[in-house]
């Protein structure tokens, strides 16, 4: 019996929500018995019943899938992580097989050419879930000038300028934020969580470098406005009035649902596996995702250490990602260090690490700078995002207010300085 097919069908039985998403159906699983058992979960399913196995033992034909014993065997099987290779497997798996059926129904019949070659193409399209009629399509479309649109079809950066440039974050879209070290990068990404949180998304933070009390510190700091060195020891650092507003400030962060994982080194599959868990605890709320930051994702082969295999697999990944779940990603990027011996500091696309694949596949980059990180004299205590590359409008800088010391990042006020 086929280790994939026992994993997947394990994995259906330890994380049910995936039998909702996955392209595989029970005729394209090479053995019977696993055919006839996935038939029974789509069965139970639509039953409204749990696939677990506790439910899969009332089978009344339990006997004919090897009983009890078989169905914990699967389970033992179950790789939640890796549900994505898995499936994407014994999905060529069934390819090869069709294509091998196929050749020898042309052998028996001596078939055309052209008729082999429209068989073999309609395997090839794979996902038969991507197929819409002229006609399905008018239909969705036919009342649109008499609906009101749906709500959040973007997220909000919280920075009213940046979301007239950008329009926000857009579902199924890229956005690469890059600068170099202690520039405000994982500030703006925890200022977008939140503003997007309390906007009705739910924001997932993958931090592969810090560490989720880390987060939350940050998270507390930027929203109370605390000196982030007073977050060391509450107790004793912060005064009456700051310890008065701590609870206050702590529910406030609670409406947010940031969602964070800070486990080092996730691969793209991972965090996927973790996203479509929570897309289904949270059904009602649409998902936009934040990761600190692109060189600390695993990719899924070592690639004999050549970086830039690496980041062209996870740059395409991301993009994947944000494409079949249909989401806004939003993630960090190090620039690397030529930005500093140049006598214009702003970065530039190439000053991202292993630039191609990131400025190919994002569909918009915003770098960040500070002139006061390089001129400690500088009147310029504002932070510049420039939107380098914007796939569906202008780019251009824009000025925000940033408070080093607490973390917080606002719209710049009206009496700041003018950026020439």
């Amino acid at each position: 019996m086929s280790i994939a097919e026992k994993t997947f069908l394990g994995s259906l039985m330890k994380a049910e929500y995936f039998l909702k998403d996955t392209v595989i159906q029970p005729e394209q699983l090479e053995s019977t018995r696993h055919k006839e058992l996935m038939r029974r979960m789509v069965e139970f399913n639509r039953a409204g019943k749990s696939i677990d196995l506790i439910h899969l033992t009332t089978l009344t034909d339990l006997e004919s899938f090897g009983g009890l014993s078989y169905l914990s065997e699967l389970l033992s099987f179950a790789n939640v992580e890796k549900f994505d290779g898995t499936e994407k497997l014994l999905l060529d798996l069934w390819k090869e097989r069709e294509k091998r059926n196929i050749l020898n129904m042309a052998a028996m019949n001596d078939w055309e050419i052209s008729k082999v070659i429209a068989e073999l193409d309609k395997i090839n399209q794979g996902k038969l879930e991507d197929h819409t009629s002229i006609h399905q399509a008018l239909v969705d479309m036919y009342e649109a000038p008499w609906l009101e649109q749906e709500g959040l079809k973007s997220a909000t950066t919280g920075i009213k300028k940046l979301d007239e440039v950008t329009g926000g974050f857009q579902h199924g879209e890229v956005t690469i934020l890059a600068a170099r070290p202690s520039m405000g990068k994982t500030d703006v990404m925890l200022h977008f969580a939140k503003m997007t949180g309390w906007a009705g998304y739910l924001p997932i933070v993958f931090s592969l470098e810090m560490p989720e009390k880390q987060i939350t510190s940050r998270l507390i700091a930027s929203t109370g406005g605390f000196n982030r060195a007073k977050m060391r020891d509450p107790k004793t650092m912060l005064n009456e009035g700051q310890k008065d507003r701590w609870p206050g400030v702590i529910g406030r962060l609670t409406e947010t649902h940031i969602q964070i994982f800070d486990g080092a080194g996730q691969s793209i599959a991972e965090m996927r596996a973790k996203v479509r868990k929570l897309m289904h605890q949270f059904p009602n709320k649409k998902t936009i995702l934040f990761i600190d930051y692109l060189t600390l994702i695993s990719p899924s082969q070592p690639y004999g250490g050549n970086a830039h295999l690496q980041v062209t697999e996870i740059s395409k990944s991301l993009k994947t990602m944000a494409k079949d779940l249909d989401c806004p990603v939003i993630c960090l990027a190090q620039l690397n260090r030529s930005v500093e011996s140049r006598a214009d500091k702003r970065p530039m696309m190439s000053d991202i690490r292993e630039s191609g694949s990131v400025e190919q596949d994002a569909d918009v980059i915003l770098f960040l700078y500070r002139e006061a990180y390089y001129d400690k004299d500088s009147q310029d205590k504002s932070l510049q995002i420039i939107v380098s590359k914007n796939r569906n409008g202008p780019v251009g800088t824009i000025p925000a207010d940033y408070n080093q010391h607490t973390g917080r990042i606002e719209d710049q006020k009206e009496e700041s300085l003018p950026l020439t």
